[in-house]
């Protein structure tokens, strides 16, 4: 039996568009997240891909409460995260947390590591004794693989890997169950963003904790990812098992997404059949009728135009958003 740790139910997160100096008045809105619903299993990775400006970072932040939902909930852990207040709020803070993709901008460089990695015990109030608080942050260091000698370095004494890792251990500092790792190797070199992502899957064991895996990079979302979704425009279109996916996807969009991802053998990428999407994204301020992909969808119909796709399982654990779909 697997137990469900978040849920997320029709979650919305709208940026409003205002105007004036004076006198400030709304006229519109950026429909960044448009109502998405997934649930993920305690101990399990769930990937969410898409192509940049989808909205994938602004629903990892909105289900953990860093933006204000416009409406929808999140459940972690049995606590909802848009309605907690005082005590609640604070053991979802600590229970719930984030590796941030950018490891040069998440980490204050006027800190040491010692006072980056203990800010979560002292808030927290974990431990209170200061010769205790640097012997578990000396223990987090040597959990992510860092030397627990540079306790006392600065940020701007590390490589962008060992900074990631700086921001993994602060992140694992509360015992969080879960963690929404956004992009986390998107801004490291090549050689570097497999040893981070080992190490992930190698704390996952360790501590069992379960993941949101934020990412563009299907081929990496393949090997650590459980499940997948895939969004485009601000709404999830496909949610599958990792194989299922990756062999036979539904959605137009994922089916264009997987056949740009390249393929080691030449024989293999001559012969296999290419999706090329025409035009731009369009804007999340005004999004398409119907289904937000048909302007670019190879294979739309009328009723695309015209009516919003009914979500439906199509296969055992495989759900798409599609008109031209059988479930």
């Amino acid at each position: 039996m697997t137990e469900t740790l978040v849920h997320v139910e029709n979650l919305t997160k709208h940026f409003p568009i205002t105007k004036g100096i004076v006198i400030e008045r709304v006229v519109g809105a950026v429909r960044a997240v448009d109502g998405i619903s997934f649930d993920i299993q305690k101990g399990e990775t769930l990937g969410l891909v898409g192509e940049s400006g989808c909205g994938k970072t602004t629903a990892g932040r909105t289900l953990l409460g860093l933006y204000p939902a416009t409406s929808g909930k999140t459940i972690i852990d049995t606590h909802s995260v848009h309605d907690a207040k005082g005590s609640e709020l604070m053991h979802i803070r600590r229970k719930a947390q984030m590796i941030f993709q950018d490891p040069y901008a998440s980490l204050n460089p006027r800190w040491t590591v010692n006072a980056i990695v203990s800010e979560p015990l002292r808030v927290h109030k974990l431990i209170t004794n200061q010769q205790e608080r640097d012997a578990r942050v000396k223990d987090l260091l040597e959990l992510v693989g860092l030397n627990a000698r540079h306790i006392n370095r600065f940020p701007h004494e590390f490589s962008g890997g060992q900074r990631q890792r700086i921001g993994i251990a602060r992140a694992l500092a509360s015992d969080p169950l879960f963690i929404v790792c956004d992009e986390p190797i998107s801004a490291l070199d090549v050689s570097i963003q497999a040893q981070v992502v080992n190490l992930l899957e190698k704390l996952q064991d360790q501590l069992s904790l379960t993941y949101l895996f934020v990412a563009h990079d299907l081929s990496m979302v393949r090997h650590i990812c459980d499940r997948v979704a895939v969004m485009y425009l601000g709404v999830i279109v496909e949610i599958a098992e990792r194989n299922d996916l990756y062999e036979t996807p539904l959605h137009p969009y994922t089916q264009a997404l997987l056949s740009a991802v390249p393929v080691p053998d030449p024989r293999k990428e001559r012969a296999r059949k290419r999706t090329i999407l025409v035009g731009d994204v369009p804007s999340p301020i005004n999004p398409p009728s119907g289904c937000r992909f048909h302007p670019r969808c190879p294979v739309a119909v009328e009723k695309c135009k015209t009516h919003v796709p009914e979500w439906r399982e199509a296969a055992p654990q495989h759900w798409v958003a599609c008109h031209l779909v059988n479930g």
